[in-house]
C-alpha cells in the first residue's frame, strides 16, 4: 500500500497533490539576490518546495586534471575538469541558511542534496526537513547510511543506477530503520531525450521497492512529468532558471519561471482529471443521460396497430422506455391512438405486465 511521508508541513504520497520542486541547482549564476529572486519566482509559480546543493568543488572532487577527471562524456561541459566545474557551479553555504530562512517566509519548504559528511552536518545546522541523494551519489552507501541515520525523509533520484545499486540503497536506508524513502525515476543526460525516459518504470519502481515514488526530470517541457503524474508519480522536480539565455551551468535543461508555472498548472489539471475510480454520475451527467437513446413512437399508431420496426425506434433522446425491450414491444398493439414522438411506456401496449416491466 501506498504510504505517505511528511517532509516539513506537507504530506507527501497517497491521496496528497504532487510535491513540486524547484531545484535552483547552479542557476544562481553566483549571485545571491539573483538565487532570492529564483526562489520568489518558483513560489509564486506554484512550487511546493525549492532544492539546493550543498559541495564545493572540493568536497565533491580534487583539483586534478588528469584524464580521470576530465569532463568527456559528451555533456554540456565537456572541455573542463569536474574541479574546475564545480567551483563555478556550487552554492555558496554562507547562503544556504539565509536561503531557506527566505524560502520559508514564503510558505516554501526548503532541503538540499549534500555530497558529503561534511555537508550533511551543516544541513543538520541548519535543520533541513528532507534529504535529497543526487543520481551519482546513488552509489556512495557510507553517505546514504550517514543520512538514514538521521531518520528524516530522504529522495533519492535513480539516474544512473542499475537496478542492483536502487536495491542496495533501499536496504541501507531501512538497515538504519528509515523506511522514509521516494524514489525517484530519472535519466542522467542533459537535457534528456523523450524516447530515454522510460516513465513505465516509475510503476515497477512503486511495486518493487513499495514506496513514494516521483520524477526528477531533466527533459524539455513539461509532457514527461504529466506523463509520470498518470503513472503514479507523487514528487515532481524540475531544474529552473529566470532566463535560460542569462547561461549557467544547467541553464540548457532548466525551466523559465512562466514554463515552471504552467507546468505546475498542468500538472494541478491533470491530478483533478485523474480523480478517482468511480461509476457514479454527477448531477451534470444524469442531465446529460436524458439525451441517451429509449425507444419512441415515430409514426402515427392507430389504436389496435401492431408496433413495428417501422413506427417503433431506438433513438434519441431518454425519456421512453430502455431499448432491451425492443423486441417484447414489436408485434404487440396499440391500447390507443399514439402520435408521433411520444416516448414509449408500458400503459401503451395491450400485454400482461410482467415483474420486470414494472419496474420500469
Amino acid at each position: 500500500m501506498e504510504k505517505r511521508i511528511c517532509i516539513g508541513n506537507r504530506w507527501v504520497g497517497k491521496n496528497e497533490p504532487a510535491f513540486i520542486i524547484a531545484e535552483m541547482s547552479a542557476n544562481h549564476n553566483m549571485d545571491f539576490e539573483r538565487a532570492k529572486e529564483i526562489i520568489k519566482g518558483v513560489k509564486e509559480a506554484g512550487a511546493d518546495a525549492v532544492k539546493l546543493q550543498t559541495y564545493t568543488a572540493d568536497t565533491i572532487t580534487i583539483d586534478c586534471d588528469n584524464d580521470y577527471f576530465q569532463i568527456t562524456q559528451g555533456t554540456l561541459w565537456d572541455g573542463t575538469t569536474l574541479y574546475k566545474l564545480y567551483q563555478k557551479a556550487y552554492t555558496p553555504w554562507e547562503w544556504q541558511g539565509e536561503l531557506k530562512k527566505y524560502a520559508e517566509s514564503m510558505g516554501l519548504i526548503c532541503f538540499s542534496s549534500p555530497f558529503d559528511s561534511t555537508a550533511v552536518e551543516f544541513l543538520e545546522n541548519i535543520n533541513v526537513p528532507a534529504y535529497k541523494i543526487a543520481s551519482f551519489e546513488i552509489t556512495d552507501v557510507p553517505l546514504i547510511r550517514k543520512i538514514a541515520r538521521l531518520g528524516k525523509p530522504i529522495l533519492i533520484s535513480t539516474g544512473i543506477a542499475y537496478l542492483k545499486d536502487i536495491e542496495l540503497a533501499m536496504q541501507v536506508c531501512r538497515e538504519e530503520g528509515n523506511d522514509k524513502v521516494i524514489l525517484l525515476k530519472c535519466t542522467s543526460t542533459y537535457p534528456s531525450p523523450y524516447q530515454d525516459m522510460n516513465i513505465e518504470t516509475i510503476t515497477a519502481l512503486q511495486s518493487t521497492f513499495d514506496c513514494i515514488v516521483g520524477l526528477s526530470d531533466h527533459s524539455m517541457g513539461y509532457t514527461v512529468p504529466i506523463t509520470a503524474i498518470a503513472k503514479g508519480a507523487k514528487v515532481i522536480e524540475k531544474h529552473v532558471t529566470l532566463h535560460r539565455s542569462d547561461g549557467g551551468a544547467d541553464s540548457e535543461f532548466s525551466m523559465e519561471m512562466h514554463e515552471f508555472k504552467e507546468m505546475c498548472e498542468q500538472i494541478r489539471i491533470a491530478e483533478a482529471a485523474l480523480g478517482r475510480v468511480s461509476f457514479d454520475l454527477t448531477d451534470a451527467q444524469k442531465k446529460e443521460r436524458e439525451h441517451s437513446r429509449s425507444l419512441f413512437v415515430v409514426s402515427d399508431i392507430k389504436k389496435g396497430e401492431r408496433f413495428s420496426p417501422a413506427n417503433v425506434r431506438s433513438i434519441r433522446p431518454g425519456f421512453g422506455l430502455h431499448t432491451k425491450y425492443y423486441d417484447q414491444i414489436i408485434g404487440k398493439t396499440a391500447v390507443a391512438d399514439i402520435k408521433k414522438g411520444t416516448p414509449m411506456s408500458w400503459n401503451l401496449i395491450c400485454l400482461l405486465y410482467t415483474s420486470d416491466a414494472a419496474d420500469e
